[in-house]
């Protein structure tokens, strides 16, 4: 069977972190596991450079959006290159190719009545490029997941008929879990989560918009761009377009998506009805894994322990990130990042258990002239059931499960050394128990390959079996020698001075906890003047990235405030908006402009949300 795995198209608002090079490398070892079995295998990855939130990430550094989606994608680029992901094709959605292939597929749905015009108004957040109802909003009126402030929007808009496809949806994960025995998402609590999400009714949802410009052209439709999730979907199939790759979208092809959680509902809902509309199968399987924390804690820049994976390939190396990751948390549940348990694997199951191996073998082989080559058949020590065990943890996407079962036959190995006693033998008995850790150290090799791809070919260089086929559902087979010149170890065993190093680098300085202010005195309180105001003009300062410059109405008179939120809000969208804004401030020049006074917020300033009031108050009411 061929295959053909994709992770999302990552979007281009910030560098590479944990979550996208977890997936990244889950993929690619799913990958190259299915190539080093023979099969017609194509892997995806790229970035999404579409959106209202690069649009006015772009603006705030003084960029276009092009150029600075060209930055981002080129980060993305080069941290895959450190990590050896093998991917087949890189795709972005300002590809042309793929323009032309979102456009089609929208003429295809508006003739067959699948996109209609029709008016949109409901709360948005930027940062999903997401409507939600008021049942989904946090507390506040904010988005549940990035905790920001939704806009409340109101725009002509093209609708996707999905109310169309609910019995279509059920009808075809009903099919999936009857021919295959497994559900179309994985693990099964992300399938019973869009069961209940289909079964509850589905809606048409906003598929253009004309609020900003930064998008695909709606064909046909000028002042119109694609909604992002249809233009960001597409690229699977925009892909298997390109020249000579027809043949990977159709039925005899294996199509997985890899994917944090949180994207679930858009490639389990949205893309299948998307595919079906257009007349096209959908993908055979979504594989969504969990959330990463560190150390215990949410990732977040503010408190500095956003992990860089590119940092971690530097120290330890990339395959030792790669293999603690996959093994570390089952695929599909939520994980914790701990650094020190990253070094306690690295020392005691890369260095002590296959390291140890590797370099035993070799230095048994050196006290020897005998020359290791193919002997008489002996016990496998149990290569050809961890291949087995293997192939059933993959087929079950549980690669956690899989290098279980190669450290199984990394242990055997060692025990196999310790009980043989290969120093107290001599002759034909020393070359069956040297040939034996030497095979089993080819095939841990080709095992391990999908996981830690570069170690895997140290190995075999260190073994001098780099050119030999490895037979997959013969392991144990070999013809030929090995040889005996003793390369660096695998993995350097990290001592104690150099963990301390490491960590010291790795994990930020914890962040004394908040304490309140000393108590202030009710007439020290009455002394500032809070008032109601109005925003009626916006604008962003030159060359002052999170600067805006806002004209407050407060009634009786205009103030001029430089209030420091623009990584967080648009100079459109603050228009209207009323605040509390304290009124006898002292003046002072922020980013060469006077400012008369502030507005009041909460939050750090990458999650920023503005003082509000729950009913309307005119302009210059004073707030007690």
């Amino acid at each position: 069977m061929r295959r053909y795995f994709t992770t999302p198209i990552y979007y281009v608002s910030d560098v590479p972190h944990l979550g996208h090079a977890y997936t990244t490398v889950v993929a690619d070892a799913f990958a190259r596991y299915h190539r080093l079995r023979g099969e017609a295998t194509r892997y995806l990855t790229g970035t999404d450079d579409h959106g209202q939130k690069i649009e006015r990430m772009a603006a705030a550094h003084g960029k276009s959006p092009k150029g600075y989606a060209d930055e981002i994608a080129a980060a993305y680029r080069t941290t895959w290159q450190t990590f050896a992901i093998a991917n087949d094709d890189f795709i972005r959605t300002t590809d042309p190719d793929h323009e032309a292939v979102v456009q089609e597929l929208w003429r295809v749905w508006e003739k067959n009545g699948d996109v209609y015009l029709g008016h949109y108004e409901g709360w948005y957040c930027v940062a999903c490029e997401q409507y939600y109802t008021e049942k989904e909003l946090a507390v506040g009126s904010v988005c549940p997941v990035h905790q920001k402030p939704v806009e409340k929007i109101k725009e002509e808009s093209f609708f996707f008929r999905l109310s169309a496809y609910q019995s279509k949806l059920q009808e075809f994960y009903d099919r999936v879990l009857r021919e295959t025995g497994r559900p179309f998402v994985e693990p099964q609590i992300r399938m019973n989560e869009v069961r209940a999400f289909v079964d509850a009714g589905l809606n048409d949802f906003s598929a253009s918009r004309t609020n900003f410009s930064w998008g695909v052209p709606v064909p046909d439709h000028p002042g119109h761009v694609v909604y992002v999730w249809l233009d960001a979907l597409t690229n699977y199939y925009s892909a298997t377009r390109r020249e000579g790759l027809q043949g990977f979208w159709d039925d005899a092809v294996d199509i997985v998506h890899f994917m944090g959680k949180e994207i679930t509902r858009f490639h389990a809902v949205y893309w299948p009805a998307m595919l079906m509309a257009a007349g096209l199968r959908p993908p055979s399987k979504i594989v969504a894994h969990g959330w990463w924390t560190v150390d215990g804690e949410k990732m977040s820049k503010t408190r500095g322990n956003v992990v860089d994976p590119n940092r971690l390939a530097a120290d330890v190396g990339a395959d030792a990130f790669r293999y603690f990751v996959l093994r570390e948390v089952p695929l599909g549940a939520d994980g914790d990042f701990s650094h020190q348990a990253l070094l306690t694997r690295y020392n005691a199951e890369l260095a002590n258990d296959l390291g140890n191996l590797l370099n035993r073998t070799k230095a048994l082989a050196e006290r020897t002239p005998i020359e290791i080559r193919t002997s008489v058949p002996v016990a496998d020590l149990g290569a050809a059931q961890a291949v087995r065990e293997v192939d059933e943890a993959m087929a079950a996407y549980a690669p956690s499960k899989a290098l279980e079962a190669i450290w199984k036959l990394v242990r055997r190995g060692n025990e196999f050394i310790d009980q043989a006693s290969p120093w107290k033998k001599e002759g034909q008995a020393l070359v069956e128990i040297l040939w034996t850790v030497f095979n089993l150290c080819r095939v841990v090799s080709h095992l391990v390959e999908p996981f830690m791809p570069e170690k895997a070919r140290e190995m075999r260089l260190q073994l001098g079996v780099a050119s030999a086929r490895f037979e997959w559902n013969d392991p144990w087979r070999f013809d030929g020698s090995f040889a005996k010149d003793k390369g660096a170890p695998l993995f350097p065993r990290i001592d104690e001075e150099r963990k301390k190093e490491l960590l010291s680098r790795w994990m930020p300085t914890p962040t004394p906890t908040p304490t309140l202010t000393p108590l202030v005195s009710y007439d020290e309180f009455s002394r500032f003047d809070f008032r109601v105001g109005e925003i009626v003009a916006a604008e962003r300062i030159p060359k002052k990235d999170k600067l805006l410059k806002l004209s407050v109405d407060l009634g009786s008179e205009r103030r001029q405030v430089v209030a420091g939120i623009a990584v967080a809000y648009g100079p459109e969208e603050l228009l209207g908006r009323r605040v509390i804004f304290l009124a006898n401030l002292k003046p002072a020049k922020i980013g060469g402009v006077v400012s008369e006074g502030m507005i009041l917020a909460a939050g750090d300033p990458d999650v920023v949300a503005l003082s509000a009031l729950d009913r309307s108050c005119p302009p210059g009411t004073k707030v007690r």
